[in-house]
């Protein structure tokens, strides 16, 4: 093993915070950790909690550039399945914030990091499998289930402007990690869901639904630039905002839209209120968050939630 690989590893096996644990939980930086803080002296005042499963999401330590002479280290650069993935800094160094897709099959995932320029290393954690609830609902409006040519075509069109408000990647250093419920009202339909409309299969819920009466506001749950705006045929009234390296949250089913393309907003600004717009049985907010273009559980970015009922 070359002594780049031996630094790397043993600052690794330093770190006080384990894939797998809290990474809320503060620790004591290392020795090797003790010089200036990497870059920046920004520190996310919360983290997503990690979840090892499909549609959740994995914090994992990631390490600096082990040359001692290097007193403000670059941050690492991270992919997984071929996407970039968000970093952020914390006392100790880099975390890397992923997002798991949610067809993905349990066993061992490799991140790969490159600590400095031709200086790249493999680190792998492990999914767990999970079994996601069914849900049964009946969609009036039956083009709702089974849309006519010309709304296919209207589909198509808009998943292009869907995709690419998802994929969005911006480079920002300080990603606000921060996030506050997007609107008051009560938890309903959580992600993952496995779902049949009228008795046919569709694809897996992708975000978490908050059931309130039409004309509720919606906010920011923290500072973003808006990406796009739109009604879309499944979605509504809809609103994407790109928070920084690939972190996208989007708001579905709005009654209107408040914000515009373009617009720099802070935490709790309104963007629009809650609708029934596009596909819904009554008014509520679809609230979808991305990472590293895979739609993942927005409840794992609250510091606490009550338990969900299924509709």
């Amino acid at each position: 093993m070359n002594k780049f690989f031996s630094m790397v590893l043993l600052h690794m096996l330093l770190w006080h915070t384990p894939i797998f644990a809290d990474p809320n939980t503060s620790s004591k930086p290392t020795a090797m950790d003790a010089r200036e803080p990497p870059g920046t002296s920004f520190q996310p005042t919360h983290l997503p909690r990690a979840e090892l499963v499909p549609g959740g999401i994995a914090v994992v330590p990631l390490p600096v550039s082990p040359d001692p002479e290097v007193k403000k280290p670059a941050p690492p650069i991270a992919h997984y399945n071929g996407q970039r993935v968000l970093v952020t800094p914390v006392p100790q160094g880099w975390l890397a914030i992923v997002g798991i897709p949610l067809d993905t099959l349990p066993g061992e995932q490799t991140l790969q990091v490159q600590v400095a320029p031709g200086q790249s290393l493999n680190i792998t954690f492990v999914v767990s499998g999970k079994e996601y609830a069914v849900q049964r609902l009946t969609i009036k409006d039956q083009r709702k289930v089974e849309p006519n040519a010309g709304d296919l075509k209207r589909i198509e069109q808009e998943a292009q402007k869907i995709h690419a408000a998802l994929a969005q990647w911006s480079e920002q250093p300080h990603v606000p990690l921060d996030f506050i419920k997007p609107a008051k009202g009560e938890y309903s339909s959580p992600f993952g869901l496995r779902r049949f409309f009228n008795g046919q299969p569709r694809n897996p819920h992708s975000g978490l639904d908050i059931a309130a009466p039409k004309g509720t506001p919606v906010y920011s749950p923290t500072d973003a630039t808006v990406i796009s705006v739109g009604d879309f045929f499944f979605n509504g009234n809809t609103v994407f905002l790109d928070h920084g390296q690939g972190l996208v949250t989007m708001y579905c089913h709005l009654d209107d839209i408040t914000v515009q393309p373009g617009t720099r907003i802070t935490r709790g600004t309104v963007v629009g209120h809650v609708g029934m717009t596009g596909r819904t049985t009554g008014p509520h907010l679809h609230w979808g968050v991305s990472l590293n273009n895979v739609r993942v559980n927005p409840a794992l970015f609250l510091p606490e939630i009550t338990p969900l009922r299924q509709k």
